[in-house]
């Protein structure tokens, strides 16, 4: 069983628009579109979209895209997210459809560039490796602003928000993504112990692998070919640089 999380909860007040982030169109789709498509690329059972600010919104553009497909929207709930909370709150929103069979794929609502051929190598090796969690990574020239990848002799050892990071740690070149597959077992006992003891006072959702190692299970990060297909969308601007990439598909 492999299940989805798509995060589209959020308001992008960067995007200088009343309209949910999620909703603004690449080539005449909403962004989250891009990202129901690559988990169902990856081979997804069943796909749920937090959903918030605006969610009625939110949900008729993904009605609308799939209107004129057959069974399009049969595999897609949906779960409200009333307050954003953080990552990690989100997540925990869908706790009644992540359940405990099989693995689940956190996936965001604004990366419109992913593939599901990305999503499924990542998969294979999660599963290959047998994690309790797996870290979709990128090894970007310029890491500000991401959470960086911090690696021991075992492989992950824990992710560091930008925030956060001490001046070492901000040297590391290799970046979360916002991408994860979980053991959803694993998952759903790791999100009943994170807090929001940080410095934006919000419950993130990388914390729990260091709860997920506690428990003795594998965790690691495997990191994307393609650095393009992390792209977050949060700006106008970045929205243009992510059609231009996608009209050069």
């Amino acid at each position: 069983m492999i299940k989805a999380v798509i995060l589209a909860a959020g308001k992008g007040t960067r995007m200088k628009s009343d309209k949910p982030k999620v909703v603004h169109e690449v080539l005449g789709k909403p962004m989250v579109y891009y990202s129901i498509e690559a988990a169902k690329g990856a081979g997804a059972d069943k796909i749920c979209v937090i959903v918030g600010y605006r969610a009625d919104e939110v949900k008729a553009s993904i009605h609308n895209v799939y209107s004129n497909q057959a069974d399009g929207e049969n595999d897609i709930a949906y779960t409200l997210q009333e307050e954003q909370l953080g990552t990690g709150h989100a997540v925990k929103c869908a706790s009644e459809f992540i359940g405990i069979d099989g693995d689940v794929m956190i996936l965001c609502g604004d990366t419109p560039l992913v593939t599901g051929e990305t999503l499924k190598k990542a998969l294979d090796g999660h599963r290959l490796k047998k994690n309790g969690v797996t870290v979709i990574s990128a090894v970007l020239d310029n890491p500000f602003g991401y959470g960086r990848i911090i690696r021991d002799d075992n492989g992950l050892s824990k992710i560091v928000e930008e925030k956060d990071a001490d001046e070492c740690e901000k040297q590391v070149h290799e970046v979360n993504s916002g991408m994860y597959i979980f053991k959803a077992d694993a998952l759903l006992a790791a999100l009943s112990l994170i807090s929001n003891d940080n410095a934006q006072g919000e419950y993130y959702l990388p914390d729990t692998i260091e709860i997920i190692k506690h428990m003795g299970l594998r965790v690691d990060a495997i990191p994307m070919d393609n650095v393009d297909e992390i792209r977050g969308v949060n700006t106008l601007e970045q929205l243009a640089e992510a059609e231009k990439i996608m009209q050069n598909r």
